[in-house]
């Protein structure tokens, strides 16, 4: 992989309480400090609303905030998360991301009812109060059964009641790949395949580079070298960019820790120029 020089480092996948992560916006940059990072990347689930808080802390730090956002959306029946880097035009995306996060809060709420039914007595109050406001998901049922007792840990509570095809699992609603990657595009950014692990294969890729795809997530805590350097080649094949983070939730230690895939900088200097290129193809 060219991954140019070896240092500065960046770190373009991370979560804050806006949704699902543990740690406020503020506190996530100035992690990105402590860890020698040039640049992080806030890319919250289906909401931008970290980014402001984000970008201010990240003033005098040396700290670059790219504004980001992560979005699931449905590929041939199947979810698929894909980043959108470098946003611009936030107010026309935020729009859409309301009617998203409307689909979180229903789909929470029918999984609670759910729970209910099978003898766990949590409540939407418990689940909302875990989200402190941010974009309501999977993890913060898993943090209200823990609260309540229920279950000891979030991987108990997955593969229990809340994972996929357990008993109290809800599916999301739908938001079609070519979507989703149109509203990226629309808000002026990069629409990047997040963590697609060791099976993406070629037709796959070139069926979303026909709807608009920018990049692939090469650096995720989930793919093996053997994984990266795959979908290293399919990057350079369809002309891509690269992209790379440690899909980072606020845990100060453990298997996942902000800045460890240590992502070349160049890697944001080549997202930075496809920015440049597809705005002047739109011009044009």
């Amino acid at each position: 992989m060219n991954g140019g020089g070896l240092h500065p480092f960046v770190d373009l996948h991370a979560h804050s309480t806006a949704s699902d992560g543990s740690r406020p916006p503020r506190e996530v940059v100035h992690a990105a400090k402590a860890a020698g990072l040039a640049a992080i990347a806030l890319t919250d689930h289906d909401t931008l609303a970290g980014l402001e808080e984000a970008q201010a802390a990240a003033a005098g730090l040396g700290v670059r905030v790219v504004a980001g956002v992560e979005l699931s959306a449905v590929e041939s029946d199947q979810e698929t998360h894909i980043l959108g880097l470098h946003i611009a035009e936030r107010g026309g995306l935020e729009e859409r991301l309301v009617a998203l996060r409307d689909m979180r809060l229903n789909r929470a709420e029918r999984m609670v009812q759910r729970l209910n039914e099978l003898g766990f007595p949590v409540t939407m109050t418990a689940v909302l109060g875990e989200s402190a406001g941010g974009a309501v998901g999977r993890p913060h049922v898993a943090r209200a059964l823990i609260a309540g007792g229920w279950v000891t840990d979030a991987r108990e509570a997955f593969e229990k009641l809340i994972g996929n095809g357990r008993p109290a699992f809800v599916g999301k609603d739908r938001l079609a790949m070519a979507e989703a990657i149109e509203l990226i595009h629309r808000a002026g950014g990069l629409a990047i395949l997040a963590h697609p692990g060791g099976q993406l294969t070629r037709e796959r890729v070139a069926a979303l580079v026909r709807d608009g795809l920018d990049g692939i997530e090469v650096l995720h805590p989930s793919h093996s070298w053997e994984h990266a350097q795959r979908l290293d080649a399919l990057v350079a094949e369809f002309e891509l960019v690269r992209s790379g983070g440690s899909d980072w939730h606020g845990a100060s230690e453990g298997t996942r820790t902000l800045g460890m895939m240590r992502v070349p900088a160049q890697w944001l200097e080549d997202q930075e120029a496809r920015v440049a290129t597809n705005g002047s193809r739109r011009v044009a």
